[in-house]
């Protein structure tokens, strides 16, 4: 009988209890734990887990690996997928290691690569895959000389942080002086530029944006599972076209995420997103880390994460082609449990984790059980 699989989930997206769902609803019928930690005692991931702690706030990316660190011998992980201080984590692989645990992450050069938005734009040109034009700015002039370019080639512009994630401080340019038309109904992207420009003439501090053309739909979020053989085992496209959601394998979407996976080490479970830019696809960002929307893979009949996790096991799942792909569909949002009472935050220095004298994991195994699998 095969030994369960103890896996911990870190600060992670909400919608990451069906990552959850799928492990433990995995084809091998092998049980699966799963450990959660988060800073917001109300995330439905600590209620989905089998065990979650509180995670201690205010530790720099050093501070939270020796914190991991403890998490993973203290737990029995066998695989930890990190999400929060990815990039210090994965710089201290041979640690996890060495302490049993398998990191379901990429490379740390490839994380390096992806932080920052610029770097990653010019890396994939450089191995051929088509990305927008784009400017990086720090200042007002530099902004406004950005968006007259774009406007002079007779496009939209558009301004998001050079590092983000999920779409954060993404912006769209307009001219447009405000209105009560811009006040009415729910607030959207736009923004008027005499406002950012008086915005950024104010700032203390320079800002890090890139400045490209609103890129148009559809949107294709390519999942790729890719081996450290850097051997993708998955490709499969998720489109994104208004409401509508569906699935592709055309291969003007894969092939080029298999360049970006296979080329720069994206290792494990990773992201690509592309739009198109008139009438050909470019890139539009790279996640080093599971889509929240993977669990969508399940309409192809594809259980990704459990595939992501034997791979993190060194159990080869093979190539991995969907039996069929699901019809168009929308999403819709749903009610998840909480827990009922707050956990305790661990205490904790930058030179080591300071432990409660009674253990303080909570135990939600029968919330777990209640939820709609």
């Amino acid at each position: 009988m095969l030994s369960r699989v103890r896996v911990w989930l870190n600060r992670t997206y909400a919608e990451n209890v069906f990552f959850i769902d799928q492990l433990r609803k995995n084809p091998s019928d092998r049980a699966v734990e799963i450990h959660a930690t988060h800073g917001d005692t109300d995330s439905p991931v600590l209620a989905a887990a089998d065990t979650a702690d509180l995670e201690p706030e205010g530790l720099s990316p050093a501070g939270y690996v020796e914190y991991a660190l403890d998490q993973c011998v203290r737990r029995g992980i066998d695989v930890f997928v990190p999400r929060l201080h990815q990039a210090a984590i994965v710089a201290h692989r041979a640690e996890f290691e060495a302490a049993g645990t398998a990191l379901l992450a990429p490379t740390p050069q490839a994380v390096a690569v992806f932080e920052d938005k610029a770097t990653a734009y010019e890396a994939v040109r450089s191995i051929g895959v088509p990305v927008p034009p784009w400017w990086r700015v720090r200042t007002a002039d530099e902004l406004v000389a950005a968006v007259e370019a774009l406007e002079a080639g007779g496009h939209r512009a558009c301004f998001k942080p050079a590092a983000g994630a999920g779409g954060t401080g993404f912006r769209v340019i307009t001219r447009a002086p405000l209105s009560l038309t811009h006040l009415d109904g729910f607030p959207g992207p736009c923004v008027q530029l005499d406002l950012v420009v008086e915005a950024l003439r104010r700032a203390e501090e320079p800002v890090d944006w890139l400045v490209m053309p609103r890129l148009e739909q559809p949107e294709v979020s390519v999942d790729c599972l890719t081996g450290r053989d850097n051997r993708v085992r998955l490709a499969v496209g998720r489109t994104k076209n208004g409401r509508r959601r569906g699935f592709t394998l055309h291969e003007q979407w894969l092939e080029p995420a298999r360049l970006i996976a296979e080329g720069f080490g994206l290792h494990h479970l990773s992201n690509i997103q592309f739009r198109m830019f008139g009438d050909r696809p470019v890139l539009l960002d790279v996640n080093t880390r599971p889509a929240g929307g993977l669990h969508q893979l399940s309409q192809c009949g594809i259980n990704a994460p459990w595939a992501a996790v034997q791979l993190a096991l060194g159990e080869d799942p093979g190539v991995i082609e969907p039996p069929f792909l699901g019809q168009d569909y929308t999403v819709v949002s749903g009610t998840r449990p909480l827990l009922p009472t707050a956990i305790p935050r661990q205490r904790t220095t930058e030179a080591e984790v300071v432990l409660p004298a009674v253990p303080s994991p909570v135990q939600t195994a029968g919330a777990a059980q209640a939820l709609p699998l």
